[in-house]
């Protein structure tokens, strides 16, 4: 029994450490701060508002929003994008209208109204901030990635 102990003691030191050396080169989210600690929250950032649409780095990525949301309503009753984005106040708002893939279901097929998966818009569309990263970015967008595709072969 004693030596049992002592083999599943024994094969847990390994895990526990590498716990530790894992958390110690993970990024630290929350600052310098002990999540222990209560701390006030960081002010907002402020939203990026100048209507400017911005490019896409992979297909299907959600467009970001680039006007100010703060205020909207999205609840059982009322959805506030849609005052602008439905396909019906488009020409109206000059509002880009969404995609008929928010008027299907998860199977396919096409609804006669929004589908409830695709009601809450900020679960995908989010406004951009000007926050920094709070970690190092090295994300590639496709082009890049292709760019090397596209290039003419030298030397030929």
């Amino acid at each position: 029994m004693r030596r049992l102990a002592f083999a599943c003691l024994l094969s847990l030191v390994p895990c526990l450490t590498a716990g530790v050396i894992l958390a110690q080169e993970a990024p630290r989210l929350r600052g310098p701060d002990p999540f222990t600690k209560e701390i006030p929250a960081p002010p907002m950032q402020r939203q990026v508002t100048n209507d400017v649409r911005v490019r896409r780095n992979y297909p299907d990525q959600p467009p970001v929003i680039p006007h100010a949301i703060e205020g909207y309503a999205v609840d059982l009753n009322a959805n506030k994008c849609m005052s602008c984005h439905a396909r019906k106040f488009t020409e109206q708002s000059q509002a880009p209208m969404i995609s008929v893939t928010h008027y299907q279901d998860r199977d396919g097929n096409t609804l006669g109204g929004l589908a409830p998966r695709r009601y809450v818009c900020v679960s995908c569309h989010v406004p951009q901030t000007t926050a920094s990263p709070l970690v190092e970015n090295r994300f590639t967008d496709m082009d890049a990635l292709t760019e090397p595709e596209r290039q003419p072969a030298r030397g030929r």
